[in-house]
């Protein structure tokens, strides 16, 4: 019988439920640009965001992405999540 291989979870900063890394968005600070990571591979400081709408709004109203990010998200990346 094949081994189970590990899937790696990640946790939403918004609802801090946990999901796959194909279900969530990384956004990456690397310096001081934030930015989407669409490879999940970039080097810097990451954090993961569900892609519905709600959690992407939570995370704007409640300052979760800026707190894990430990840096001030600009408007910009926050057009790039708005669907």
């Amino acid at each position: 019988m094949p081994k189970r291989r590990h899937e790696p979870r990640r946790t939403c900063v918004a609802c801090r439920q946990e999901g796959s890394k194909d279900e969530l968005i990384r956004l990456v600070r690397s310096g001081e640009a934030v930015a989407v990571d669409p490879t999940g591979r970039a080097p810097g400081r990451g954090a993961y965001l569900h892609r519905r709408p709600e959690c992407i709004e939570e995370a704007r109203k409640k300052g979760g992405l800026n707190r894990a990010l430990k840096a001030q998200v600009p408007d910009s990346v926050w057009v790039d999540l708005t669907p």
